[in-house]
């Protein structure tokens, strides 16, 4: 890439509520959740070229039309008409099969970049609904900071940012399949008939500094039985003084809340020797979306 670049800055989100409700007739499940954009990001650079193309600085995750990048260029350039083509370049901090959104956020990328660089001048209501057949946390990372996702979670409801919280984000040295949590999820959970009411979402208030009882994630059973580590990792943010901790999505990020960046230095010390493999990561609550910037070429 040898030209002046547009790049697009994606954040990373985890779920403060993820409540999982009845199965619906076209195999997914209805949602009832609450994303939080987070202090991680990934890097996606955007140029012209011929045809649709994209490299990784992470070999292991895959640059063909498996990726959500392309996917998400090759459906805006078939409802726009347009023949014009990219090559995108990935500089990828969020972990795959970690919970926290990195592909469905690099993808709404994509549309931005794409968007731009051709021209097409796409409503932001089309925007979303392309985001939403790309993928259930796409539409959410247009939006950012603190919202309801409700539907698969493709249904956005901006929320009231929420107050600048402190986490330490655990990644343990393996993934989770969301494909084979949900699976499970249908055979052992007990899914209610109808919606679940957050009364904390309906009031749109937040709780005090030390109430973080309205966070649960339904899929931590399924999860934690598939992957008891996990619940193991979960168990040790409390027991070195995190406010709340609990799994993101559907994993294998496990993060906890706590009051200051001391205290997560403190934990990490902690930690760190206790469980071999992870990667821990401090991190915060931001009001970000996905955005784009301009900046020369530096390779």
């Amino acid at each position: 890439m040898s030209t002046p670049a547009l790049v697009a800055r994606c954040p990373a989100k985890v779920n403060l509520v993820l409540r999982v409700l009845s199965r619906r007739l076209d195999g997914y499940h209805e949602l009832d959740t609450i994303f939080q954009a987070v202090d991680l990001w990934d890097s996606l650079e955007i140029r012209l070229a011929k045809g649709l193309r994209m490299t990784c600085d992470s070999p292991e995750l895959p640059t063909d039309g498996s990726n959500l990048v392309l996917r998400a260029a090759e459906l805006l350039r078939e409802r726009s008409g347009t023949s014009q083509g990219a090559e995108f370049h990935l500089r990828k901090l969020i972990p795959a099969q970690a919970g926290l959104g990195g592909g469905s956020s690099d993808a709404a990328g994509a549309l931005l970049l794409c968007d731009r660089l051709w021209g097409l001048g796409t409503s932001a209501a089309e925007l979303r609904a392309i985001a939403a057949e790309i993928g259930s946390d796409v539409p959410f990372f247009l939006d950012g900071g603190t919202a309801r996702g409700t539907g698969r979670g493709e249904r956005i409801e901006a929320l009231p940012a929420l107050r600048p919280l402190h986490l330490l984000l655990g990644f343990p040295p393996f993934g989770t399949s969301t494909a084979e949590v949900y699976k499970q999820a249908s055979i052992r959970l007990t899914l209610p008939g109808d919606g679940v009411s957050l009364a904390i979402l309906k009031a749109h208030k937040w709780p005090g500094d030390n109430d973080f009882a309205f966070m649960v994630n339904d899929l931590e059973p399924v999860v934690f039985e598939m992957r008891p580590a996990l619940r193991d990792f979960r168990d040790a943010l409390l027991g070195v003084g995190a406010k709340a901790a609990m799994l993101s999505g559907s994993g294998s990020t496990v993060y906890g809340v706590f009051g200051s960046e001391d205290d997560i230095e403190a934990a990490v010390s902690r930690l760190g020797n206790e469980h071999e493999g992870w990667r821990l990561l401090s991190s915060r609550t931001v009001a970000a979306a996905v955005h784009v910037v301009e900046r020369g070429d530096k390779s």
